[in-house]
């Protein structure tokens, strides 16, 4: 075991919620609220969603971006309290599935700011958009054009992206670049297939071509390869024009803005994106002689990540040779990320101070699987035991929503901390649950 003789310091807090304080004790508050209290209250494993780091997020986007549209990615995380909270704060929608639009819009989420996507829509997906007037249906492949054209009918109209793939490699894993040509989303620009199939859609008089749409990869730290898709697109809608005579009012840029899961991790600077996309896109259309498109970006784990955090109770410490692993109550079935993506974590003790000298452990799950890692490498105090709880910030995006049912654990609670209150947002998954959806023996 490696001894690390450093106390936390306020550096280690830059990662959580801007309400998060700590006392002298060791106790973490978010919100205004005790996370210790959270965990006694409503169990563990819990995930704490900060409802006023979420709104400053969305109000950043929108002061960062005054004339773009900006869709708040339901992928990362949804549920009803997100849909209202980021429709009040002035921001649209991106789903990629009829339950994502069928949610959002019963909740209140307006239609007519929803944008519907996804490489691979189903019957379903097209219809519910159909019925419900969701603003955008982003066309991800030809099979799609005609299949939406006939569910529209000879009388019908929607507007409608269609989505490019610009040969652009950037994202923080290459499971989630997805703005390459090799990959299943989108038409790729390079070899014409994009071309064609706006071709297809301009022969089809229900739909309206709108823009175009990309969308990189996910967890990108650095401005240029936005700018790179900004010429390349922007290239391409000059050929439309050439082509068709055809000038597109918007622009999608996707989203992808990376975030720090750690302290001192780099992350996305929003204020250059925003600056320098727009000069970007200003020179290039000058360039071509067109006029500025709408843009639209989609930031989704830039607003829910940093808002959230899961607690865990530790169930056992084990010594093995010159490792030290500290399993707890959830794992990879609440966040399959580090399995899949091999990302990085910093959990932190709470409730109480633990010792001066500090240790690195591995926090692995309760999950019959060797991969079940929480945290590798993780400083914690070293006299951590079973029955503290551990609070791992920046957890708001893709866990709960990537959430499964692995060893029938149950999902956990979802609960929201603002000004000092704390409610229920969604309840943890039970046993009858899980039965009732058993219907056969």
């Amino acid at each position: 075991m490696t001894t690390v003789h450093e106390h936390p310091t306020a550096a280690e807090l830059s990662v959580w919620p801007a309400s998060t304080t700590e006392s002298p004790y060791g106790d973490l508050a978010v919100g205004g609220v005790p996370l210790a209290e959270v965990a006694d209250r409503f169990g563990t494993p819990v995930y704490v969603l900060d409802e006023a780091e979420v709104r400053d997020r969305c109000r950043a986007y929108l002061n960062a971006f005054p004339d773009a549209d900006v869709l708040y990615a339901a992928k990362a995380f949804l549920c009803r309290a997100m849909a209202r909270w980021t429709a009040e704060e002035g921001l649209g929608l991106d789903v990629c599935s009829a339950g994502e639009l069928e949610l959002a819009v019963t909740t209140g989420f307006p239609a007519e700011r929803i944008v519907l996507h996804g490489n691979a829509k189903s019957p379903r997906d097209l219809e519910t958009a159909l019925r419900l007037g969701v603003g955008r249906i982003v066309i991800d492949s030809p099979a799609e054009i005609a299949r939406l054209a006939a569910a529209v009918g000879p009388d019908g109209r929607q507007k409608v992206m269609i989505r490019v793939a610009p040969g652009i490699a950037a994202g923080g894993h290459e499971k989630i670049r997805t703005g390459t040509d090799d990959q299943k989303f989108g038409l790729s620009i390079a070899d014409g297939h994009a071309q064609y199939a706006i071709t297809r859609i301009l022969d089809q008089p229900q739909l309206e071509l709108t823009g175009l749409h990309c969308h990189l990869g996910s967890q990108i730290t650095t401005v240029k390869p936005y700018l790179v898709a900004v010429r390349r697109l922007v290239g391409l809608m000059a050929r439309l024009y050439e082509q068709h005579g055809l000038v597109l009012p918007e622009l999608d840029l996707g989203g992808g803005h990376g975030i720090a899961h750690r302290p001192g991790e780099p992350a996305l600077d929003l204020t250059a994106l925003a600056r320098r996309v727009r000069a970007e896109l200003a020179g290039a259309c000058a360039t071509a002689g067109l006029p500025v498109p709408r843009l639209i970006v989609e930031p989704g784990r830039a607003i829910a990540g940093p808002a959230g955090i899961a607690l865990y109770r530790v169930l056992s410490v084990k010594r093995t040779g010159d490792h030290v692993f500290v399993a707890v109550d959830g794992g990879m079935s609440d966040n399959p990320r580090p399995a899949l993506y091999g990302v990085r974590y910093a959990p932190r003790l709470t409730g109480r101070t633990g010792t001066a000298e500090r240790a690195r452990v591995t926090v692995v799950g309760r999950h019959c699987e060797a991969g079940d890692v929480l945290a590798a490498d993780a400083e914690l105090p070293a006299d951590v035991r079973p029955g503290d709880l551990l609070a791992v910030p920046v957890a708001g995006a893709y866990q709960l929503s990537m959430a499964s049912g692995y060893n029938l654990v149950g999902r956990p609670p979802l609960v929201a901390v603002r000004n000092g209150h704390a409610r229920l947002l969604i309840r943890r998954e039970s046993l009858a649950d899980l039965r009732s959806r058993d219907v056969g023996l």
